[in-house]
């Protein structure tokens, strides 16, 4: 038998919703959403995938903005202006 073909996931981080949440997906699965870069670095460890440089891997595809793209979600949750 040869090595085995490894099958490298094409992650995808969507464009934001309306409330600056952002759906991750592996190939056609959803995996989770996100309300910052720190869930996305969750959701791919909770699949095993956090061998992935998030940031900088050509395996995730960020869509409608970078890593650093979080609209619709200034203030930290919980904590409201007066």
């Amino acid at each position: 038998m040869g090595n085995p073909t490894h099958h490298y996931p094409h992650i995808v981080v969507h464009a934001p919703a309306l409330d600056g949440s952002r759906r991750v997906t592996s190939d056609d699965t959803v995996l989770g959403v996100a309300s910052h870069l720190d869930d996305v670095i969750e959701i791919l460890r909770l699949a095993d995938l956090d061998r992935i440089e998030v940031e900088v891997s050509d395996l995730v595809e960020w869509q409608g903005g970078g890593p650093e793209d979080w609209p619709g979600l200034m203030e930290p949750h919980g904590r409201q202006e007066p």
